[in-house]
């Protein structure tokens, strides 16, 4: 008679030994790729791939299938909720990475190349690009409940596999993309377009420019492009920055999903004999995928998730047996668990991420942040290679190794190359990009009621000898420390006097040393203030007016020309210094458009998304410490 497949198998305490054996196995496999355990790299891939190998064999044989899916299916759904509530708490940011993929020369190129389709594009996808960050995330948190409580575990098991597999795909061409590579882009242009003339032109010299067709209208060009590689997939939004200082590294990315594949295959080949929990194993599964989702709460240093999780499980039992006849099924299941999800990230898109990473978070001191790099060391090897046996050996140019070898003189061995070492990787700063600034040519009023501005522009004032040209009448003016007499005779120059002028040299001025310095700053952040929402315009007026009471700088840096931002003062009458950074930059510091940041010695003290800017009264209290 034919042994019903269980959980505890033909042996539960062999099948636990196997199991564990199995992950020490997958995580010394793991290791060995790693490039921190290069000189053990080789004896860790033996080890775990043989523990990997053995283990298997025994699980098959002591009927251990139904254990190591059901760990599978703890470690696996616990990751999803963490993982899709991690990139739902900033689905703004998932969406801006998900756009850098949807670029031409981005994940696009690989299709172009693999399927030989130069004028494949996934460009059109950006505009739904957060909406497919939503997406995503309800799916990855529906799919963990749906894993730890199995629930139409068939269908759970397919989608698993599918979205582990796609994730891998995206973590494989972040890994592997090359920016030296180059691929071929079609492009179409109206002949009415510039750009189409100067393809046309470029292509007569330009080999990586070629014309593939040509009518009264449209212009066809196969152009040959580097791609545009994403170096941070983005797998765990911000939370590993914020962290752990960093993010996992696209090859530490592949490595993981790999894994996730791994486990999700063990889910998918046992899905005829996994069945829905009964109430004891809902209990189980559900303590086990809460330390699972415990653990990366002590990782990121949010203790949320492990309410989330808490919340979406029972949420999601609780609708199978209070849910009726339409409800009370894994349907209803789907459902609730959808709803709680999307009305947390309902919550954060009208207001800020719950938990902010980035460096900009509320107490994040911005000196330290701009200052938090490392510099990389390197070193500069020799790589010389036997003739005879094709072996390779790396000498340090200036070690007492390389001097005493003298290899050079061995007619055996033939330099080969040189190589870079990294012995410490470059970090850069948490903040590098802060910088905003105005044109000289666009300070108004509004700018020289800054104190720091009006001292800037005396600061930038040199001395000018203007002077007659006899023989013209024309001016000349040369500045002082460049001025010698004896090269301007009085024959034929007469000096008419000495002024003070800007430096010409000089074409806009920087703020970032005045915000940081400044005992206290506000500043409203408009990534786009055209579009931005300025129903809250009221209370920050009366911001504005208890920072002039009080000597306390109050501006509005965005991303726009200078006549947009005049258009917008006399829309809204609100007049006050404005200065410019790069978009990308406030939408990183603030994913409400607009927003208030309020700094006190270069610490932030506050920040406030457009619906819920505070009175003037409640931040002389919580912020100001005065009455």
């Amino acid at each position: 008679m034919k042994q019903p497949i269980t959980f505890q198998g033909r042996s539960f305490l062999f099948n636990i030994l196997f199991v564990l054996l199995n992950l020490i196995g997958l995580t010394l496999v793991v290791l060995g790729f790693h490039y921190n355990f290069q000189d053990s790299g080789l004896t860790f891939k033996i080890v775990g791939f043989l523990l990997m190998a053995l283990t298997i064999s025994g699980l098959l044989i002591f009927k251990g299938r139904m254990m190591m899916s059901s760990v599978a299916r703890v470690i696996v759904g616990g990751i999803c909720i963490v993982s899709g509530l991690v990139k739902a708490n900033d689905p703004l940011g998932f969406s801006y990475k998900l756009e850098e993929y949807f670029e031409d020369g981005a994940l696009a190129y690989r299709i172009k190349e693999m399927f030989s389709a130069p004028g494949f594009s996934l460009e059109y996808l950006m505009e739904y690009a957060l909406g497919l960050s939503v997406f995503i995330c309800v799916v990855e948190i529906v799919l963990g409940v749906l894993l730890i409580i199995g629930g139409e575990i068939k269908k759970v098991a397919y989608l698993t596999l599918l979205m582990m597999l796609f994730f891998t795909f995206l973590t494989w061409h972040t890994a592997s993309c090359n920016h030296e590579e180059k691929f071929v882009d079609r492009d179409t242009y109206e002949m009415s377009d510039p750009v189409a003339m100067f393809k046309i032109e470029e292509s007569k010299h330009n080999k990586d420019v070629v014309i593939v067709s040509k009518t009264s209208d449209l212009l066809i060009v196969d152009e040959m492009k580097q791609p545009q590689c994403v170096d941070d997939c983005g797998c765990f939004g911000d939370a590993m920055k914020g962290s752990v200082g960093r993010s996992m590294t696209p090859k530490e990315s592949l490595w993981k999903d790999i894994i996730l594949v791994y486990l999700s295959l063990w889910i998918f080949l046992s899905q005829w004999v996994i069945r829905p929990n009964s109430r004891k194993q809902n209990l189980y599964f559900g303590v086990s995928s809460l330390l699972v989702i415990s653990f990366f709460s002590w990782v990121f240093g949010w203790s949320f998730p492990i309410l989330f999780g808490i919340i979406v499980l029972l949420g999601g039992l609780w609708i199978l047996r209070s849910g009726g006849k339409l409800f009370s099924n894994y349907l209803g299941t789907t459902l609730i668990v959808t709803l709680i999800s999307m009305l947390f990230i309902t919550f954060v898109l009208m207001y800020n991420p719950i938990k902010d990473y980035r460096p900009y978070s509320v107490g994040s001191n911005l000196i330290e942040k701009m200052n938090d790099g490392q510099d990389g060391v390197y070193e500069n090897l020799l790589v010389y290679q036997n003739t005879k046996t094709g072996a390779e050996k790396e000498f340090s140019s200036t070690s007492q190794e390389y001097t005493d070898s003298k290899i050079w003189e061995d007619k055996d061995w033939e330099y080969k190359s040189m190589v870079q070492k990294v012995i410490v990787e470059t970090k850069l700063p948490s903040i590098a990009d802060f910088e905003p600034s105005i044109s000289i040519n666009d300070i108004g009023k509004d700018e020289k009621k800054l104190h720091f501005i009006k001292d800037e522009l005396e600061r930038l004032k040199i001395e000018i000898v203007r002077l007659k040209v006899i023989e013209d009448n024309s001016l000349l003016e040369i500045p002082v420390e460049d001025y010698l007499a004896e090269d301007f005779p009085v024959k034929e120059y007469t000096v008419m006097d000495t002024v003070s002028e800007l430096n010409p040299d000089i074409s806009d001025i920087k703020i970032k040393q005045m915000i940081l310095n400044s005992p206290s700053i506000f500043i409203v952040l408009a990534k786009d203030i055209d579009n931005a929402n300025w129903t809250a315009i009221d209370k920050l007026k009366e911001i504005q007016k208890g920072c002039e009471t009080r000597g306390i700088p109050f501006i509005l840096i965005c991303n726009a020309g200078r006549k947009m931002i005049d258009e917008f003062k006399e829309k809204y009458d609100f007049h006050l210094p404005v200065f410019v950074n790069d978009e990308i930059t406030l939408k990183s510091i603030s994913r409400s458009n607009p927003s208030l940041l309020v700094l006190q010695n270069a610490i932030v003290k506050g920040k406030y998304p457009f619906r819920s800017i505070p009175s003037m009264e409640r931040l002389n209290k919580t912020i100001l410490n005065t009455k």
